[in-house]
């Protein structure tokens, strides 16, 4: 019997877990989530994802959070075995929406930074993806979305690490979904374009370069993460069970010019 197109969306008795969950945009695919049916964990070192919980909760849906220093790897797993607890032991869906930016002109940027920047952007989605692979080996598949960029094809200026762990965040997606794709488990990413985001305030509050952004973005308008939303869904969704392996701009047209 064939399932209706609206019933493929539904995400009820699916367990996710959206690492990052605190920032602007992982608030909103986690909120996406649970709105379609989805229990939710969210993983962050920022307190406003205990507020983020209460709201949602509020509002009836099924969100809990825990704090974490993802850029230890230690962390990392401790955070993925609570998460994991609080699911029953099953996952279904990752969403691995974390990320740091920090801006030094190349020859000037701090070995430290650097660090930091990978350990948060590349390495913790790595693991998390390893970690829940092998959660979702055991449970018949499942869906993989990791937060990639505009930086994952572009270069940017002053940000060589964010711009290299995006680019390494969307290589790392077209490896896992040759790895992971056969046994079961979609593995794709979103690249959102210029967003209103903490992360941007410097650019947005710049009244020349959002000037110049617009010039760029044939919408004329910041994103925001309610653009994500409806996207999210669709990827951790059974709507999507034969993409895999995608880098999918979310970027009012950006890349199109």
């Amino acid at each position: 019997m064939n399932v209706s197109i609206l019933e493929q969306f539904k995400l009820d008795n699916k367990k996710a877990i959206v690492v990052g969950g605190a920032g602007d945009l992982g608030k909103a695919m986690a909120e996406a989530l649970a709105e379609a049916g989805a229990q939710v964990v969210i993983i962050d070192i920022d307190d406003r994802m205990y507020d983020f919980c209460e709201e949602f909760k509020k509002n009836n849906l099924n969100v809990e959070a825990i704090k974490a220093d993802i850029s230890k790897i230690d962390e990392v797993q401790g955070s993925y075995k609570k998460a994991l607890e609080i699911l029953g032991g099953k996952l279904d869906i990752l969403v691995n929406s974390a990320g740091i930016q920090r801006r030094y002109p190349s020859e000037q940027f701090p070995e430290d930074e650097w660090s930091k920047v990978i350990a948060i952007n590349l390495d913790a989605t790595f693991y998390f993806c390893k970690y829940a692979a092998n959660t979702m080996l055991q449970n018949n598949g499942g869906k993989i979305i990791n937060v990639a960029s505009l930086m994952s094809f572009l270069g940017g200026i002053t940000i060589p690490a964010y711009a290299a762990s995006k680019g390494g965040v969307g290589q790392l997606t077209k490896a896992l979904s040759n790895d992971l794709a056969a046994k079961g488990i979609c593995v794709n990413a979103i690249a959102p374009g210029y967003m209103d985001t903490q992360l941007n305030a410097g650019i947005i509050n710049d009244k020349k370069r959002t000037e110049e952004v617009f010039m760029r973005v044939p919408m004329k308008r910041w994103g925001t993460g309610e653009d994500l939303k409806g996207l999210t869904v669709f990827l951790a969704s059974a709507a999507s069970d034969y993409v895999t392996g995608t880098i999918i701009p979310v970027d009012g047209g950006y890349l199109g010019r």
